[in-house]
């Protein structure tokens, strides 16, 4: 049923961004592969990984967890961007592995601490969770929809203000500073 899954999301991918992606992937010891797909659209780069949503995620203490039934979640990362951004796929494909490692629960405005560069020479080192423009992708009952969750990528300094203010702060304040969070080489926010 897995291969189901990842096969249904590449289809849906390709079919809402319009294109053929292209494929890295990467693997990890005892945890089945993670593609991330990087699509060319426009001047935009849009990154999503591919198999994050394989399984649900649950709690890792949870010995009770359901094998079909539960949240479901791939990343998307979208920069204004016409040449690759050396390493991203790796991270991205991290942080689509760590439900299946660590238990970690992917959902909206979730800070995730890479505590290294999004991509080499990136100032971020961290990212936000949001909904993404692709919306759900509806999988077969009994199973939840898969949920595309965007990861803007932010600095030290604004997962900081993350953690004592929340995302929706830091939010206001990139609008408020009219930050593009597209832009590969932004500031920070003044916090």
């Amino acid at each position: 049923m897995s291969d189901a899954v990842t096969d249904r999301i590449s289809e849906f991918l390709a079919e809402r961004l319009s294109a053929q992606p292209q494929r890295a992937s990467v693997t990890f010891l005892g945890v089945e592969p993670i593609e991330v797909l990087r699509f060319v659209t426009g001047d935009d780069l849009v990154y999503v990984t591919v198999g994050c949503a394989r399984h649900p995620m649950s709690e890792p203490t949870d010995i009770h967890a359901d094998p079909v039934r539960g949240p479901r979640a791939e990343l998307v990362v979208r920069m204004h961007a016409t040449s690759p951004l050396p390493g991203l796929h790796r991270r991205m494909a991290t942080v689509a592995a760590a439900p299946a490692v660590e238990g970690l629960i992917l959902a909206p405005d979730a800070l995730v601490d890479l505590s290294e560069p999004m991509w080499d020479g990136a100032a971020a080192t961290a990212m936000v969770l949001e909904d993404d423009d692709l919306g759900d992708l509806a999988l077969p009952d009994p199973m939840d929809p898969v949920q595309f969750l965007r990861a803007v990528p932010i600095t030290a300094n604004e997962a900081a203000w993350v953690r004592l203010k929340g995302a929706d702060a830091l939010r206001e304040a990139w609008r408020e500073a009219r930050i593009d969070v597209m832009a590969p080489d932004r500031a920070a926010a003044q916090l």
